[in-house]
């Protein structure tokens, strides 16, 4: 059983310097990161850990840590396997018992397993773009944080986006909805239907089978559906196989909108030409031009310490996005010494507190050099996903570019969606929500 750890402990210097395993100390601020590099979705794992990893590393090397509280960390290799993400985390649990960072696993499938175990453990899950959509009700899920936007709010917005090049009206159109036959891909469904229902369009919804290099069926069968539009909730080399096998029945790639996990370079470079003109939704860009990727290439690189071996990730989406990742997951530790002791290190019900009272800013991402990596970000008891907004971006063959401004979801139909999913939840498992009136 293939199982890769890392530590890096950072010495009083500015310089980090690798540690062995369980080398953090006490007055650290440590991240258990059950990741995964190896398997069908290690390409995109490499690039957006290596994009955390190196954002941790940049604020030791920068900063001195936060407030002085210097980051250490622990990987922990998944494979993008349910059971082995379970096994990584039971391992790194113990080293967090005194600090924990937010725990980042970029699976659904792993979320889905770890939600309540978190809770038990008091450790803080964060499901940044994926994860359980009901878990934006805090007052069921206190533990769980489905970061900037949900699946569902996502696929609300691409639902918006079409309707707008429609001119206001998907009124009799048929749209296929192509996903990822696993937790991840189904968790739109229940958004598309009632989008289906309300905008009054055909939704014809076609699984494909994981990891996804075998399409000829399902692109066969949007052939003679002939759809006015696709959603496609791809991931890993599913992505680019899709691109390709819609080239060859003659699918336009500008009638596909993919998720933000299918809309990468890892999936369009591959593709070559099919790729071309392809769309996805997005929460952040890519880039070397945002000022902080700019500052993480000249610190964290020059100084010979960049997690990237291949360091033409450096600016991709999934590397950028890591980056965002690790922007949210130090700002709810600076939020959290806000309360309990700047200088401190937080332990995992602190951070908790800090990423359900987060209020990132526009002004505080500029200061960050982070423009462009997310939106702003304000959370709450009632509302762990903080912004419900994405742009839609377009591969032109060789870039990324943003063809739309911020969308948002229709919220008034979406979370009463996940209002109901958590108190469904909650029944079952027999969970006294909390009063978020009282929670501050």
């Amino acid at each position: 059983m293939f199982k890769q750890f890392k530590s890096v402990a950072c010495a009083a210097a500015v310089a980090a310097v690798f540690a062995a395993p369980g080398a953090a100390m006490a007055d650290d601020q440590f991240f258990p990161i059950p990741s995964y590099r190896v398997g069908p979705y290690g390409a995109n794992g490499e690039a957006f850990y290596g994009g955390f990893i190196d954002y941790l590393n940049y604020v030791n090397m920068k900063n001195g840590g936060i407030n002085g509280v210097k980051i250490t960390w622990e990987e922990c290799e998944t494979e993008y396997n349910n059971a082995k993400g379970v096994e990584c985390y039971e391992r790194l649990k113990s080293k967090a018992k005194v600090s924990a960072g937010p725990i980042h696993t970029m699976s659904t499938g792993i979320s889905y397993a770890l939600v309540d175990k978190s809770a038990q453990d008091k450790l803080p899950l964060a499901m940044m773009g994926y994860g359980r959509t009901d878990a934006v009700d805090g007052s069921v899920f206190p533990y769980a944080f489905p970061l900037i936007t949900t699946y569902q709010m996502q696929a609300s917005a691409i639902v918006k986006f079409l309707k707008d090049k429609e001119k206001g009206s998907l009124d009799g159109k048929k749209i296929v909805f192509l996903y990822h036959d696993s937790a991840y891909g189904k968790e739109p469904i229940v958004a598309l239907e009632a989008e289906s229902r309300l905008n009054k369009f055909n939704l014809v919804q076609i699984p494909v089978a994981h990891p996804g290099n075998e399409q000829g069926a399902q692109w066969l069968k949007i052939r003679q559906e002939k759809p006015d539009y696709v959603i496609f909730w791809g991931w890993g080399v599913m992505n680019q196989t899709a691109l390709k096998a819609a080239q060859k029945v003659g699918y336009p790639r500008d009638k596909i909108v993919g998720s933000w996990w299918a809309g990468s370079e890892e999936d369009t470079v591959p593709a070559g030409d099919a790729a071309k003109g392809y769309m996805s939704a997005t929460w952040n860009v890519a880039g070397k031009s945002v000022p902080l990727i700019a500052d993480i290439e000249k610190v964290v690189y020059a100084g010979g310490h960049g997690n990237l071996k291949d360091k033409s990730k450096l600016g991709t989406i999934l590397y950028n996005r890591g980056v965002s990742a690790a922007v949210v997951s130090v700002e709810a530790i600076y939020k959290a010494q806000e309360k309990y002791g700047k200088g401190k290190s937080m332990s995992g019900e602190q951070v908790r507190w800090g990423l359900e009272n987060l209020n990132v800013t526009d002004a505080r991402i500029k200061t960050l050099g982070a423009t462009g990596l997310l939106p702003e970000v304000k959370t709450s008891c009632s509302n762990h996903e903080g912004s419900g907004k994405v742009k839609i971006q377009q591969w032109d063959g060789a870039k990324w570019v943003p063809v739309s401004d911020w969308i948002e979801g229709n919220k008034s139909l979406i979370h009463p969606l996940f209002e109901a999913s958590a108190k469904q939840y909650a029944k079952e498992k027999g969970i006294t929500p909390r009063d978020c009136s009282k929670e501050k």
